[in-house]
């Protein structure tokens, strides 16, 4: 297989569009629970400390939170059927794209400090509609089925 026919196939498994989240967000995403025969929605808060393959429809990025002291890790496919919904709830300072050294880190040694943002542009997901303007059809030209007709030039009256 060519790399443009797998290309195809990974790029019609996207989602139309997705939140743009970057390391040190802090997000809600909601996921499909699979129970039985029935679906339920959950939500895990926390802070972004990788994304990877953004651009890709392997993308994935990993949140962590601390619960009752002990730290959990949870890894999203962001393009997965699965996940209902990314929110950022706040965009923090980093500089750099894996923040994996906040795991050693607990209290006030692992606050990032907060970043003003537009959270209403930034959770908008909506796919802008492309208009599509019809050009008026031209009407064929029709061809002449005769020859042209010329016209003799005019002779000169002596």
């Amino acid at each position: 297989m060519s790399f443009s026919i797998l290309k195809q196939i990974g790029d019609a498994q996207k989602k139309k569009a997705v939140v743009d989240v970057r390391s040190g967000d802090t997000v809600k995403v909601t996921q499909k629970i699979k129970e039985g025969n029935k679906f339920r929605l959950q939500t895990f808060e926390g802070v972004v400390i990788r994304v990877d393959r953004k651009e890709s429809h392997t993308a994935r990025i990993v949140v962590r939170k601390v619960t009752s002291g002990v730290g959990v890790e949870k890894s999203y496919l962001i393009h997965s059927p699965l996940v209902e919904k990314i929110e950022v709830t706040k965009r923090s300072k980093v500089r750099r794209n894996n923040l994996s050294y906040l795991r050693e880190r607990s209290g006030k040694s692992a606050r990032l400090s907060a970043k003003d943002f537009d959270r209403a542009s930034v959770n908008d997901v909506t796919v802008p509609e492309v208009e599509v303007v019809e050009a008026p059809a031209e009407e064929p030209k029709e061809e002449a089925t005769e020859a042209p007709k010329e016209e003799a030039p005019a002779e000169k009256e002596a």
